[in-house]
């Protein structure tokens, strides 16, 4: 007995659908895969999981990590970090700074953010501290499927990205990241736009 199919426009639509996402996060990916670095005032480095005992998820350090090559290759000024409190109860700009400072970075080069609860505030909250400074020319610092949303959050508000690094950090959970990443840009976009 052959079983009965969806309507013929409910697969099409479908089809569409799954290959538009597919396609999204695909640029997304290539995108922020291709690293791309240029001298620039401040390295922005968006928060992520501090442990309960005050380590940084491996994440977290990738991102840092990141920064800190480009800083010590005299590739920025400065270095952003933004973070908030998160479940854990630890603030995450405090603990980035503690691991700059940690590797050798003076705390005059690190800008401390501890109102970054989501990437739009990270962003404003740059450019407010960096046009204080008088810089502009920044480079985002992130995981690869996070940075076209940051840059993109970034140049909203006024800052003039130059390029930007992802962190050599992967895991099975950035298959579901990507597509997550996918909606929240779409969010962004239908913000902007609409």
């Amino acid at each position: 007995m052959k079983h009965p199919s969806a309507p013929k426009p409910f697969r099409i639509a479908f089809t569409f659908i799954a290959l538009s996402i597919t396609l999204a996060a695909l640029s997304l990916s290539a995108i922020g895969l291709n690293d791309h670095i240029e001298p620039a005032d401040a390295v922005i480095v968006p928060g992520n999981t501090v442990n309960p005992d005050g380590t940084l998820s491996e994440r977290l350090k990738g991102r840092l990590d990141a920064a800190l090559e480009i800083f010590q290759a005299g590739g920025c000024k400065v270095i952003f970090v933004s973070g908030a409190v998160g479940a854990e109860g630890i603030d995450e700009a405090e603990a980035m700074r503690r691991y700059l400072l940690e590797r050798g970075v003076d705390s005059q080069a690190i800008i401390q953010d501890s109102s970054g609860f989501n990437t739009a505030a990270t962003a404003a909250n740059a450019a407010l501290a960096l046009h204080q400074r008088g810089y502009s020319k920044v480079l985002a610092v992130s995981q690869f499927f996070h940075v076209p949303r940051l840059q993109w959050l970034l140049e909203a508000q006024g800052l003039n990205v130059v390029g930007h690094v992802h962190a050599k950090y992967f895991e099975l959970r950035d298959l579901y990241a990507v597509l997550r990443e996918v909606a929240a840009m779409s969010v962004v976009l239908f913000k902007r736009y609409l």
